[in-house]
């Protein structure tokens, strides 16, 4: 059988396949050092990175000086394959996975799209049937397979021994702030727009040793093993490794993400994660709620509009106000949003 997990990109805070370990309860002490939140340029009260993570000021500023050599007209296109190959090692610190396994994509749907391509005619696929739609539509739309809808919570009894893939969000919204190891799955995919705090166009494709039958259908000249040389004509000339799978790069976008990726990766996930659910728990004891044990918390409440008017940035999901914790916030971004929530 195999298996995609599809990371990182979904917009809700579910959790399946029971791949996710029980987080310990931190302390303040595991916290990161507030000198972190002086790296990001925007103010307090902003708990939506699970709709789009902020930049660190060193990517913007690369960003920047990268937009001015391009309007300046020095802009070298070889010189974008430095920042490609950073952001490649740092996912690769990220998510436990060796060099050799991490590609670069542009969505989610991209490498969506190429696993249900290389799959045989009639293929039985099982996915969870309130999956965001990048993971699903691109099997939906392949009218060869046999695409098996399921609640995510019934997803493991229904794995059957003709079972061919396995296509899921396991972990949605969890690459940078959730220990992974992708290295356990054939394939898995990232955006980083998120919790990798880059710029929307720029991702990521690890492809483990099992995956043997996945075929580079979108290859392109960045899918060779020295890109600059397989531009023109025959024969085919692909990496021996993940870079097979590449997709030509938005070098501008990976400017950024390369410093953006390896400041999550230099901090470290561990801590980041320790962090990120001091936070959440922090905010939900102060509204009597459960632990949540992870970075992201829906809340009923009616007083949503109360956020907005504060300037505190959240999101609206299913009835929900959705409140995201990560290195930039502080405990003072759960106290004001917890106050302002709390029914008076």
């Amino acid at each position: 059988m195999k298996e995609i997990v599809l990371t990182g990109r979904a917009a809700c805070g579910q959790c399946g396949l029971g791949l996710v370990p029980v987080p310990r309860r931190v302390h303040n002490a595991g916290m990161l050092d507030e000198t972190v939140q002086h790296e990001f340029s925007a103010g307090p009260g902003y708990l939506n990175t699970a709709s789009a993570g902020l930049p660190p000021k060193k990517a913007v500023a690369a960003l920047r000086a990268s937009l001015a050599d391009w309007e300046e007209g020095r802009c070298d296109p070889a010189s974008f394959d430095e920042d490609v190959e950073r952001a490649r090692r740092a996912y690769g610190r990220i998510v436990g996975a060796d060099l050799e396994s991490v590609g670069i994509v542009s969505q989610v749907s991209v490498v969506s799209g190429l696993v249900a391509s290389s799959l045989a005619e009639g293929a039985t696929v099982l996915c969870a049937e309130e999956d965001f739609t990048s993971v699903l539509f691109p099997f939906l739309a392949d009218t060869r397979l046999d695409v098996q809808l399921v609640p995510l919570q019934q997803l493991i009894d229904r794995i059957e021994p003709t079972t061919d893939l396995v296509a899921v969000s396991a972990v949605q919204s969890a690459a940078g702030w959730l220990p992974l190891n992708t290295d356990r799955f054939d394939v898995t995919s990232c955006g980083a727009y998120k919790w990798l705090c880059s710029p929307r166009g720029s991702g990521f494709v690890t492809v483990g040793p099992q995956a043997g039958w996945l075929e580079p259908r979108y290859a392109g000249w960045y899918s060779g093993d020295e890109p600059w040389q397989s531009i023109y004509g025959p024969p085919l000339r692909l990496a021996d490794d993940a870079r097979r799978f590449n997709v030509s790069p938005a070098w501008f976008d990976f400017v950024a993400a390369a410093r953006a990726v390896e400041f999550i990766a230099e901090l470290g996930v561990d801590a980041i994660n320790a962090h990120s659910i001091e936070l959440a728990n922090s905010f939900c004891d102060q509204l009597g709620l459960a632990p949540a044990n992870g970075a992201i918390v829906s809340v009923d409440s009616p007083h949503g509009g109360r956020l907005t008017a504060a300037g505190i940035a959240a999101a609206a999901r299913a009835g929900k106000v959705r409140l995201s914790f990560y290195l930039y916030n502080t405990v003072t971004d759960t106290e004001r949003a917890a106050d302002l929530l709390r029914t008076r």
